[in-house]
């Protein structure tokens, strides 16, 4: 089952403000999209998309991969987990490094080029070849 386009890019967008807010303000707000994301990986269903359902016109959109966006969101939340703990214990360049990579992960598949797609994809493609190979 797909998830329509508009909610995928909702979500996108709430990882890049949070993201961004935690780097500049505090990284407790980095708390937001890990929770989220946390909710998501053992729910198998983000909390955002399943309330922005509610909200979005019945009309025809894109759909996007469901299996893709929950690969996607382990990325992204694993790197957010590493953001916080850098910062917790005092590592900042690693925590901004890890907080910087997924804003720009988020805001490069907002302007359409999914990264997690490509390592996915990649992933894909080796373990179909190693198969092959076997």
């Amino acid at each position: 089952m797909g998830i329509p386009k508009p909610l995928v890019q909702t979500n996108q967008l709430f990882i890049v403000l949070t993201t961004l807010a935690g780097l500049l303000f505090s990284s407790w707000i980095l708390l937001l999209p890990i929770v989220i994301g946390v909710t998501t990986l053992i729910s198998k269903r983000n909390p955002l998309i399943v309330a922005g359902r509610r909200l979005l016109p019945k009309r025809s959109y894109q759909m996007e991969d469901a299996a893709q966006q929950l690969f996607n969101q382990w990325i992204a939340t694993i790197c957010l987990i590493v953001s916080f703990l850098s910062f917790q214990f005092d590592l900042s360049v690693l925590g901004y490094t890890f907080g910087i990579m997924v804003i720009l992960a988020a805001g490069v598949a907002l302007m359409g080029y999914c990264i997690g797609c490509t390592i996915r994809y990649r992933y894909m493609m080796w373990k179909y070849k190693r198969k092959q190979a076997a």
